[in-house]
């Protein structure tokens, strides 16, 4: 699976954290992340990660844009919900975009947690459960 990972500045330490306790699971797959965040968890877990642009200059709008081409099949976006962002736009362009194809958001650890959980117990794709659930 094509996952996401992205944290805002006062969730990074969250997002390396989650990282670390999955990296069994996560180097199973092909992790893509913003610029800084990508940088902040090679460094601090040895995880091989794609980067695209930090997100203010891009990067979730990269990320986007492998959403709306069905590359990407899961998103972990740590948010900080309670500082203003000066990509607010692209952030919301994000979520509404995961929505739109359907592609599993996480914006905090405890559905981040669920998520990967549901991957370690060997779902190949979340979209192929709701597409034929029986």
């Amino acid at each position: 699976m094509n996952i996401a990972l992205i944290a805002h500045d006062q969730k990074k330490p969250q997002i390396i954290n989650l990282a670390c306790a999955y990296k069994e699971i996560l180097k199973k797959h092909t992790l893509y992340a913003t610029g800084t965040t990508g940088l902040r968890l090679i460094e601090g877990t040895g995880l091989e990660i794609n980067r695209f642009n930090s997100g203010p200059l891009g990067g979730d709008q990269q990320i986007g844009a492998m959403i709306s081409e069905n590359k990407m099949d899961l998103v972990i976006f740590l948010r900080d919900p309670l500082t203003a962002q000066p990509h607010e736009p692209d952030v919301t362009a994000l979520i509404r975009l995961c929505d739109v194809y359907q592609v599993p958001l996480a914006t905090n650890l405890g559905t981040a947690e669920v998520l990967l959980l549901g991957l370690k117990e060997g779902f190949l794709s979340f979209r192929e459960i709701i597409s034929d659930p029986c």
